[in-house]
């Protein structure tokens, strides 16, 4: 078994502004670097249900499917499974869970099934942990400057 990565922070926003962000506001904040296409223009999808797509869209209308939502919780739970850039079959688990504290709210994610990735699993472990790092800012900061 690959050690998962964990990761958590803290937010000074209640947890259903939280996850209201990352999830109804996922395009606003996701980093077009960290989509298929590089386009400034693509929309990312994350469609707010059980079983529901997460995708990228560019504007002339071609589609990239990322995952698909496998908990939905609102707004303390979150998981989906996650395959940007690989194939469905080798999709690893993300779990997200936010916990309100007093209008305060810790976020723990926990990234997991590198094994399923077989022998390259390690590197896409090191390369998603590499990922979250510089895209967690990113919603930080769409968290804190959000009012919806």
């Amino acid at each position: 078994m690959i050690e998962p990565l964990r990761t958590s922070f803290v937010v000074d926003r209640p947890a259903e502004h939280v996850f209201r962000v990352w999830t109804a506001n996922f395009s606003q904040w996701w980093p077009k670097s960290h989509t298929v296409t590089g386009d400034r223009d693509v929309e990312v999808v994350l469609e707010p249900h059980l079983g529901g797509r997460i995708y990228e869209q560019t504007p002339t209308g071609t589609t990239h499917e990322w995952g698909e939502i496998t908990r939905w919780e609102p707004p303390h739970r979150l998981g989906y499974r996650w395959h940007l850039r690989r194939d469905r079959a080798d999709a690893t688990d993300v779990e997200i869970t936010f916990h309100d504290d007093d209008g305060r709210t810790r976020v723990d994610i926990e990234h997991r099934g590198w094994e399923r990735l077989g022998a390259a699993g390690p590197d896409w472990r090191d390369a998603n942990m590499a990922g979250w790092s510089s895209l967690l800012p990113h919603f930080v900061e769409a968290v804190n400057r959000s009012t919806a």
